[in-house]
């Protein structure tokens, strides 16, 4: 791995042996989280998520994106961000057409940002405290809509911790979350500390998924290879 640095911000790892350009990027400048960049994800499989909020993420003024987890109308909630949105997720219309059939699909959005390929990479910490659970993690808008992941993309797990400091092994998930899904995974680590702040990256090209904790690499996934441009997510949620 090689430092690649920008703008006086905090240095990101690449993957040596390849020539990079930073197409985009979000170092959390400012006290306004940029809605040009972040959408907040509510919904899930066309229903309103009640542990999810918009409420949950806090500029701090030293380029860092603080998400939080607090009580909002007698529920414990948290927040999740996302640059795309999933079709299968879309809020169902309470009606139906007059032919009495029924289209099972909310009104779709435009993707803020996709890519296809290249190196991903979060800066962070994890949580501090048991009873919810951090995630860096890439999904295609239209996963599970076919069988092929090269058409229709996977679900890439960069980071996920469900307890403090361990990371669970690196998924990648394909053909949707139904009887079809089908799931690799790789690496993980425990004792990571979570005071300290840890770079959680992936180099996905046209052989499959690498992925690196700190620099150093954590396995890599050569099954569920996919072409299609995916939003990222940084998302935390509460257990239960």
């Amino acid at each position: 791995m090689i430092v690649f640095k920008v703008n006086g911000h905090e240095s990101s790892y690449v993957p040596e042996n390849h020539r990079w350009n930073l197409v985009w990027a979000d170092e959390f400048d400012g006290s306004v989280l940029d809605r040009t960049k972040w959408d907040y994800r509510l919904h899930m499989m066309g229903t309103r998520h009640m542990a999810w909020e918009e409420d949950g993420v806090i500029l701090d003024g030293n380029s860092n994106a603080v998400f939080r987890i607090f009580e909002k109308d007698g529920r414990i909630v948290s927040s999740q961000l996302q640059t795309g949105y999933n079709y299968m997720d879309a809020p169902l219309p309470a009606q139906k057409y007059g032919s009495g059939l029924y289209w099972n699909i909310g009104k779709l959005r435009e993707n803020l940002h996709t890519w296809k390929y290249g190196y991903f990479e979060c800066r962070c910490r994890t949580q501090q405290k048991p009873g919810w659970w951090t995630a860096f993690w890439i999904q295609s808008p239209i996963i599970g809509a076919s069988l092929d992941p090269a058409l229709t993309g996977s679900e890439i797990d960069v980071m996920e911790s469900f307890s403090p400091g361990k990371i669970n092994g690196h998924n990648v998930f394909t053909g949707g979350y139904g009887q079809d899904s089908l799931r690799e995974k790789v690496g993980g680590v425990e004792g990571l500390s979570t005071e300290e702040y840890h770079r959680f990256g992936v180099l996905w090209d046209e052989t499959g998924y690498t992925f690196y904790i700190d620099g150093v690499e954590d396995g890599k996934i050569t099954e569920c290879k996919t072409a299609r441009p995916e939003f990222i997510l940084i998302s935390t949620e509460v257990h239960g």
